[in-house]
């Protein structure tokens, strides 16, 4: 019997060129646990969801990788990491809380490696 093969997770590998400041911000800002941590190589998660960073071979690697990165967390609750997020906002860039068209709610945040971060939840039919 033939079993049909199934994807179990998705996890980005995203560039940066300080794993300390980079974990900092996933850790702090939106909520991760770094679960391997290393100069070279480190993995954080939540809630079962993983993102993984490798340093940067090069100062080239990063000029390509800032403002050219994304992401998407789709996530349950956003008004209360919204809440948190709003309080940092002198210390990163961010597109306050707003409806998109295409159904979803979201706020944007960008990392320390100029990766912009959007973080999403479908919107509610009352809004």
């Amino acid at each position: 019997m033939t079993r049909t093969p199934v994807a179990k997770r998705i996890s980005p590998m995203l560039a940066t060129d300080n794993m300390e400041k980079t974990i900092s911000f996933y850790q702090e800002v939106l909520g991760f646990v770094p679960t391997i941590k290393s100069p070279e190589y480190s993995i954080v998660e939540r809630d079962g969801q993983t993102i993984h960073f490798q340093k940067a071979a090069s100062e080239e690697v990063m000029k390509s990788v800032r403002g050219h990165t994304e992401i998407y967390i789709e996530v349950a609750g956003i008004h209360i990491i919204w809440k948190h997020v709003e309080s940092l906002r002198n210390r990163y860039r961010i597109r306050e809380l707003f409806n998109r068209e295409y159904g979803m709610t979201e706020f944007h945040i960008e990392d320390p490696n100029g990766c912009l971060v959007f973080v999403g939840e479908p919107t509610s039919k009352g809004n």
